[in-house]
């Protein structure tokens, strides 16, 4: 369910400005309903095709129009959560024909990706792929962050500069974003350093702050089996602890060899494999 009110609230806002004389629910089941079952979704004819919609974002689509009229008060995420429980509630014969739409819109954009590929120099197929590989990364990170948002992953410590900026940005010079930084910046130069010794303190009690609440939310990750979230430097901290306590054990066990004060000829030993060293040698024979 969460994942379709996150697909959903992502790209609702995409269908906002198109017609509004969508069906009713009861139509769902025809597929005349649904328009043109295949399309070519490219932007323009130099352009990339685009993506098409899938079955659950055609049914928003449908749906959008309908909600909206009937609660005309409802904010965008409860009307998108409500959709989102209708297609739950949806038989699969009655998705049917928004996913067959989807699907054959899928192979139309494959068959449209090829021929557009098709005509690219290796430059730019090369520049496309690394488009992709970014748009990948991009979101990637951004359902990281979600993720850790969720877990309830304790917020970074700020630097010293960071809560002199957050105590005076209302106040600071300058009419945009970039005039206000640059502002704070000059006055957090121009500081003296007993003023800056106050919010380096508060900086330092920040840090340890962060840090207690990251051991607590780390050892949570422990325990609910997610440790591939632990900090790295920490997951080797406990690795060092944990081969250090081997070696210690082992240690102990290991039985010291005890070496006879005297050997058979009546030399003293001094010990197995040990050598006297050169210099001694020559000092002897002399």
């Amino acid at each position: 369910m969460m994942s379709l009110i996150s697909v959903g609230g992502n790209v609702l806002s995409r269908f906002l400005g198109l017609s509004t004389n969508a069906l009713l629910l009861r139509c769902s089941c025809n597929p005349a309903c649904l328009g043109p079952v295949v399309k070519s979704f490219s932007t323009t004819s130099d352009g990339p095709p685009r993506r098409p919609p899938t079955g659950y974002i055609r049914f928003m689509k449908q749906q959008h129009p309908v909600i909206s009229k009937q609660y005309p008060d409802m904010k965008l995420v409860d009307i998108t959560k409500k959709i989102a429980q209708q297609w739950k509630a949806l038989a699969p014969a009655q998705k049917l024909p928004f996913e067959q739409a989807a699907l054959a819109a899928r192979e139309q954009y494959k068959a449209d990706m090829i021929k557009y590929q098709a005509q690219l120099t290796p430059a730019q197929s090369a520049a496309l792929k690394q488009e992709k590989q970014q748009k990948r990364a991009k979101r990637k990170v951004i359902r990281k962050k979600r993720e850790l948002t969720m877990l309830g992953k304790p917020k970074g410590c700020r630097s010293a500069f960071n809560i002199f900026m957050a105590e005076h940005f209302e106040e600071a010079k300058g009419a945009s974003m970039q005039g206000k930084m640059k502002s704070l910046t000059d006055d957090w130069q121009k500081l003296p350093d007993s003023y800056k010794k106050v919010y380096i303190q508060l900086a330092e009690d920040d840090k340890v702050r962060y840090e207690n609440e990251m051991k607590s939310w780390e050892g949570h990750m422990r325990e609910i089996g997610r440790e591939d979230l632990i900090r790295r430097k920490e997951m080797r901290s406990r690795k060092t602890g944990k081969a250090k306590g081997i070696r210690r054990k082992a240690n102990i066990k290991t039985v010291k060899t005890k070496v006879p004060a005297e050997s058979a000829g009546g030399k003293a030993s001094t010990g197995p494999n040990l050598r006297m060293p050169r210099g001694n040698m020559k000092k002897n024979e002399e």
